[in-house]
């Protein structure tokens, strides 16, 4: 059996990041750290909002779904305007309007300012992330070097994921507060590092407002947004307004699909889409996202409301999902380049479902070693998944539509996050159904937490038609050719 031949030495120069690339990474790093502790501190953060701001489950979960709606939704046109107007000038101008409002909503008195601060936070974001993602893949070349980069960086927006439901039950015991007050200071820090460290790139060339598709970026936002309003209201809502709501929804999809054939820009290149791994990439990421937001809002209401535990303790106990922090930049890389990414994927996808699925027992007096393992195993599958998604994402795209790339992940993972939040609520407090007991609550928890299970089944099985194509071309490439 042949093995695979060692990089000489002059690969492994090329392959070692210089000083400069080193310093730009650890900004870009810093800012997508940052989103994911943005995202991941609320849900700890949530049931001392409710009780501050007198909120209903419904309400209380647009305090996320607003954030990532308005992140997913302008992350394609946030994308666009990387490529167009440069990247590192939207880079560090989103920054500073995310540094704003941030500010601002820690400042809300009612729950309604809250939510919109927290939508043009995720817009801030969403122009951010495309942005930083394409200034490391058109500055470092395709390869080792480049797949290491992402590695770093996705892993990073990982740990910050986790990293941030213990931050999130720390600050929470001062006040929630400080989980919009906290993030304004690593920005402003961040903000002065890219100033300095994120190297000048070429002018883009001048563009005209034909060049931006807006009719594409508010009709796909729109969607998004009336769906994941369907999905939330169902429960309350009547039958014909849901209805509606969906049909909108759908009516505004199929006006972005028909703007895309027509505009001269478009703002998503149809074609792209024909690609195999950055399909199953994309819809993998969906249904990632949202098993894990949507577990983790089941989770905290559990461990909160129905078990009485504290922010801090609640932050404490969600410790162990950390341990991605640790594992993705260190064990991800090695399996990656020994297994490739879509076996590493589907690894991870199995061992998630295994976690998920051993919630669905849980009691009303569960002792929290039992829960242990399978929160341990979260962790892995996040370090598992979620950086060899980035890679599957952008490779073997052109360096011109890197940003849009980037972006269409990033809209999946944000689109993932609001839709799984808002089926996980739905089903809570439909299965609720006014009994506030405690068995009643238990059962709504545990029926809620089904929506996990099946999503993450459903990836594994895209993924495994992944598995299925790389295993055909490698037959096709080992048939002799006749002479």
């Amino acid at each position: 059996m042949l093995e695979s031949p060692q990089p000489s030495l002059l690969e492994r120069e090329r392959d070692r990041f210089s000083g400069r690339e080193w310093a730009m990474l650890l900004v870009l790093c810093g800012a997508i750290f940052l989103e994911g502790v943005d995202v991941s501190m609320f849900g700890v953060a949530l049931p001392s909002i409710r009780a501050d701001l007198a909120m209903s489950t419904a309400e209380l979960q647009w305090v996320i779904s607003a954030y990532v709606l308005g992140y997913g939704g302008f992350m394609l046109l946030g994308g666009r305007a990387a490529d167009l107007l440069g990247r590192r000038r939207m880079f560090l101008l989103w920054l500073a309007v995310f540094i704003a409002f941030s500010g601002l909503g820690g400042l809300a008195s009612e729950g309604w300012f809250l939510i919109a601060a927290r939508f043009v936070t995720g817009v801030a974001a969403g122009f951010m992330a495309p942005a930083g993602l394409s200034i490391i893949t058109t500055t470092i070349a395709e390869g080792r070097k480049r797949n290491q980069a992402l590695l770093v960086y996705a892993g990073t927006g990982a740990a910050g994921f986790s990293l941030g439901l213990v931050v999130g039950g720390v600050l929470t015991e001062f006040s929630w507060r400080w989980v919009f007050f906290a993030p304004v200071i690593l920005a402003a820090l961040i903000l002065f590092a890219g100033i300095r460290l994120i190297p000048a790139q070429a002018r883009p060339v001048a563009r005209s407002m034909r060049d931006f598709d807006l009719i594409g970026a508010f009709s796909v936002t729109g969607a998004m947004l009336l769906l994941v309003y369907g999905v939330v209201r169902a429960p309350d809502a009547p039958l014909g307004a849901t209805v509606a709501a969906l049909a909108g929804s759908a009516a505004l999809l199929a006006l972005f699909v028909a703007a895309e054939r027509r505009v001269p820009a478009p703002l998503v290149r149809l074609g792209i889409l024909r690609s195999g791994p950055l399909l199953r990439a994309n819809l993998g990421a969906v249904l990632f996202a949202g098993a894990f937001v949507g577990f983790q809002f089941i989770l905290v209401l559990y461990l909160q409301e129905l078990r009485g535990w504290s922010a801090l303790a609640t932050g404490l106990a969600l410790l162990a999902v950390a341990g991605d922090a640790v594992l993705a930049p260190t064990l991800t890389p090695l399996l990656v380049n020994r297994f490739g990414n879509v076996r590493v994927i589907f690894a991870g996808l199995l061992v998630a479902g295994v976690a998920y699925a051993s919630f669905l027992w849980i009691g009303a007096d569960t002792a929290y070693a039992a829960m242990l393992p399978a929160l341990i195993l979260i962790g892995v599958a996040f370090a598992l998944v979620y950086g060899p998604l980035t890679i599957a994402g952008t490779d073997g795209i052109t360096e011109d539509e890197q940003g849009l790339a980037g972006a269409l992940l990033y809209t999946s993972l944000q689109l993932g996050s609001a839709l799984g939040l808002a089926v996980v609520a739905a089903v809570q407090v439909t299965t609720l159904a006014g009994d506030p007991s405690e068995a009643g609550l238990l059962g709504s928890y545990r029926a809620a937490l089904t929506v996990p299970v099946l999503a993450i089944a459903a990836a594994a099985v895209i993924t495994a038609f992944g598995l299925r194509a790389r295993a055909e071309v490698r037959s096709a490439e080992s048939v002799p050719v006749a002479a």
